[in-house]
């Protein structure tokens, strides 16, 4: 479904992706890892187009990522952002309906409701909450309505940026089984960034090591404690000591 191809991008003199290659196929579950500035949401933007490539190739589903409808293409994707993002002044249904209620994907606004209140209801939030603000919820409820979000029109393809981020270990195991459970059942394709090992055991079924701009290793994650190989190694048991350099 996704292909990236020698894949770089600079800032400046800032090298973040130095040729990048990752495939992730239909219907499977990637998640990448790698220590903080290796690139990661870089790479998640440059597949979306909010960020163009320096040199490379992406193709989503065969096809440059780049040509042809712009609406089209991003409406195969969802996405369940760090801190969930929601928008503070309106109430729950409409964050989870909110590209229901406009652009290519519009719907009439009690269809809209509806499949707000539906989705709610599969991410385990009562129907109550749909008219609720934001700030009237846990953070594990908002990042349940931003995963609601990110599959209420059903993408094709979904990004997890940081799913687990700032939760209570018991409530990102919530989290981490209803990502598994919602890319099963939609039978989408995932792509996650994440520190936590933890989601990498539950969400993953394989696993993209970047560091230094490039991918590492990539393997089935039940290959990845044995992977041999010393970045892996290192990052997955959290070692100071190894190829990675502790910024101090």
């Amino acid at each position: 479904m996704i292909v990236m191809e020698d894949v770089h991008k600079a800032f400046g003199p800032n090298r973040v992706l130095q040729g990048m290659n990752l495939e992730i196929a239909t219907g499977t579950s990637m998640v990448i890892i790698g220590g903080s500035g290796t690139g990661k949401s870089v790479a998640l933007k440059c597949i979306l187009g909010l960020i163009q490539p320096d040199a490379g190739r992406i193709l989503v589903d065969g096809k440059d990522a780049r040509q042809g409808d712009r609406d089209a293409f991003l409406a195969r994707f969802g996405m369940l952002f760090q801190g969930a993002a929601l928008f503070d002044s309106l109430p729950v249904w409409q964050n989870v309906a909110f590209r229901l209620l406009r652009g290519s994907l519009k719907r009439p606004k009690a269809e809209a409701y509806e499949i707000a209140v539906e989705k709610l209801r599969r991410v385990g939030l009562k129907p109550d909450v749909a008219e609720r603000l934001p700030a009237e919820l846990s953070g594990g409820m908002q990042k349940r309505v931003g995963l609601a979000r990110a599959i209420a029109a059903d993408p094709e393809i979904i990004f997890f940026d940081e799913p687990t981020t700032g939760l209570d270990p018991i409530m990102a195991g919530v989290i981490n089984e209803l990502i598994r459970e919602i890319v099963e059942e939609m039978g989408a394709t995932a792509m996650t960034i994440t520190h936590d090992m933890s989601s990498v055991r539950a969400i993953a079924d394989n696993v993209a090591m970047l560091h230094d701009g490039e991918i590492q290793w990539t393997g089935p994650v039940a290959q990845m404690d044995a992977s041999g190989d010393p970045y892996l190694d290192q990052f997955i048991n959290g070692r100071s000591d190894g190829p990675i350099e502790a910024v101090r």
